[in-house]
């Protein structure tokens, strides 16, 4: 366990809007950061960041809290694990709590977290085979020196080599106590059925890690170096717990701050030309590892920018792929440029044979929009035919109903009118059947439902029924988080003045009143605070940070940050109460508030309770009392006319 000292220093030393900003592309909005949310397709910022406060809210998706709890919920890291990489990423040495750790934290651990570490295992294995063994030295050294890459590049990606004995590493993982089952499942291992022993699936390979977006090895590729052999030139791990390649791109996590920088992402198609563009100091590009381009990758790369210049070497087939990935880029409102390499050359090879400045001013100034560049493929092919020329344009102007801005469509359009020499209303026209049948496109099985279901139902329209003592409840909760040490002066009923902090005088009111907590998460926040005031202490906001809790985290999130801030109307000579300027007014008002609702369920329950038993003049007697004190309540609420 990490000892409390430690994390203490994680919390006072990090920052929320640097680590978010290794994920999300940050804005300022006037003292806050906004950004797109990572978990939730939004097209108008709600992710709000408060560098004061160290918090983060994501007001499409609900969610919110600490850099920490932002980690385990983006990564999937356990409370331990997000610590642990926060405390790498700013060089703080964790320090381990030296107490016995009882069963239950030992039984803890579970297969994600095996799959997790034994993926490191395997990575620091073939890293070690790479410069340490003869074998690896001979042939997978020499293989990457031959693509001429420095030492410091092949150790920037971790690149290593899988020896040709068929068990090398399954020996080396089951003596180091690792089992079968997580070898099987983490796919670096074949167990065949008939044979006890198991095989590497990797065998005599040069090893490419995948990475997550922290940096977690989540799988591999692997690349043959023999040619004799009747196999597939690459190799990858197979769909595990912690790896899906439609959700992951390789050089992400090395390239994500220069795509940030750089507000712009090349995409290309393989390993190597990722490496090679990196070694010739080009750091903002990723690969899609072999694979069609995903949704689900364009939202990684979207969260650091939405300009992306697609690589290409000129091969004829992955052209023809390169239109769907266009569209899949348009549907999803990214800004696009094309660039074919001269014939014969791809990124890794043109990179190597010039200087990085050349190399950046080729991709600059030869990158094509869409247009331009399915014209230039089109075109080609149809030559003189009418019919397929037409054909061409309409294929373009596909591809213009995938953008989803009016504005630019409109642009597009005319770009394609002046190149073609065709009148926008025709276009516009065409647009329109394109946009029709892309709405009537849907799958069978869409269609099938489609089918079932009935076509004229009636729906009965919900009942929404507000809890009012809940919602004030939630409001003292959040006094407490925002306010809780604010020190309020007060006057008793002998008009003596005292003075009390926001928590004690709210913790006061719902003790003196015995009142029920509705909400479990108050009741565990107002728990700690009345520990905290055992202790001498007042646990506001700031020290509900630290409590390994996400559902808390999200309510400190919900309590400190708001989803906008006022413009500045002083300047007009317009001037208005800020919620902080007026705290003790709003503390006693919420008190009353809720004090007058709580009556109100206790005269309701007595009011049941009587007409299920006879007639009871003491539950009277308490209905008439209280009715009166409601009535004060009214009085001081100014409810009364």
């Amino acid at each position: 366990m990490i000892s409390k000292q430690t994390i203490d220093k994680i919390f006072s030393t990090i920052r929320v809007e640097e680590i978010i900003g290794e994920y999300v592309q940050l804005k300022r909005a006037g003292s806050n950061f906004k950004g797109l949310s990572p978990f939730h397709d939004e097209k108008t910022p709600s992710f709000v960041v408060s560098p004061s406060k160290q918090i983060w809210k994501d007001f499409s998706s609900g969610k919110g809290g600490t850099a920490i709890s932002f980690l385990m919920e983006i990564e999937n890291f356990t409370y331990p694990e997000a610590l642990r990489h926060a405390a790498k990423k700013y060089g703080i040495e964790v320090e381990e709590d030296k107490r016995e750790y009882t069963e239950e934290e030992k039984q803890q651990q579970t297969d994600k977290e095996l799959l997790y570490k034994i993926h490191e295992v395997a990575n620091d294995f073939f890293q070690n085979q790479l410069f340490e063994t003869d074998e690896g030295k001979a042939i997978g050294y020499s293989y990457f020196k031959e693509r001429e890459l420095r030492d410091e590049i092949i150790k920037k990606f971790q690149l290593g080599y899988s020896p040709e004995q068929k068990n090398a590493f399954t020996e080396f993982a089951l003596d180091k106590g690792y089992s079968k089952e997580i070898l099987e499942k983490s796919g670096l291992s074949i167990f065949p059925e008939n044979s006890p022993n198991g095989i590497d699936r990797f065998r005599e390979r040069v090893i490419f890690p995948i990475h997550s977006f922290s940096g977690r090895v989540l799988g591999f590729g692997a690349r043959i170096l023999r040619n004799n052999v009747k196999t597939a030139k690459y190799l990858n791990s197979p769909e595990t717990e912690i790896y899906h390649k439609s959700n992951v791109l390789y050089g992400l996590n090395q390239g994500k701050q220069a795509i940030s920088r750089n507000n712009l992402c090349l995409l290309v198609e393989g390993y190597m030309d990722v490496i090679a563009l990196h070694q010739a100091g080009i750091e903002n590009v990723v690969s899609s590892s072999g694979t069609a381009l995903t949704v689900e990758q364009i939202k990684l790369i979207k969260r650091l920018t939405e300009n992306v210049t697609i690589l290409f070497d000129g091969d004829a087939a992955g052209i023809k792929a390169s239109f769907r990935s266009i569209d899949m880029l348009l549907s999803e409102a990214m800004n696009i440029r094309i660039l074919l390499f001269p014939d014969g050359d791809d990124p890794d090879s043109f990179s190597r044979k010039h200087p990085q400045e050349f190399v950046e001013d080729f991709i600059k100034n030869e990158a094509k929009d869409f247009i331009d560049f399915k014209a230039e493929i089109l075109l080609k092919e149809a030559g003189d035919d009418p019919i397929k020329k037409a054909e061409s344009i309409r294929d373009i102007v596909k591809s213009v109903a995938f953008v989803q801005n009016a504005l630019k469509q409109e642009v597009y359009l005319k770009e394609v009118s002046t190149k073609f020499g065709l009148s926008e209303q025709s276009l516009f026209n065409e647009l329109n059947v394109q946009k029709q049948i892309k709405s009537q496109q849907v799958s069978p099985q869409q269609r099938q439902e489609t089918q079932a279901q009935p076509k004229l139902e009636k729906v009965t329209e919900p009942f929404i029924s507000v809890n009012p003592l809940l919602v004030l409840e939630e409001k003292l909760v959040e006094l407490m988080l925002k306010y809780g040490d604010r020190i309020l002066d007060r006057k008793d009923e002998d008009e003596n003045a005292y003075q009390i902090t926001v928590i004690e005088e709210i913790i006061t009111h719902l003790e003196e009143d015995s009142c029920e907590i509705q909400s479990p998460l108050n009741q565990k926040i107002i728990e700690e605070i009345k520990q905290g005031i055992a202790k001498n202490e007042l646990r506001a906001g700031n020290f509900f940070m630290t409590l390994m809790d996400e559902n808390i985290s999200g309510k400190i999130a919900d309590a400190l940050v708001e989803p906008y801030e006022t413009s500045n109307w002083e300047k007009h000579q317009i001037f208005f109460s800020k919620e902080e300027e007026v705290v003790p007014k709003i503390v006693q008002d919420v008190i009353f508030r809720h004090k007058r609702e709580y009556i109100m369920k206790i005269i309701g329950e007595m009011k049941t309770e009587l007409s299920e038993t006879e007639n009871n003049e003491e539950t009277y007697k308490k209905i008439i009392n209280l009715n009166q004190l409601r009535k004060e309540l009214d009085e001081k609420l100014f409810r009364i006319l």
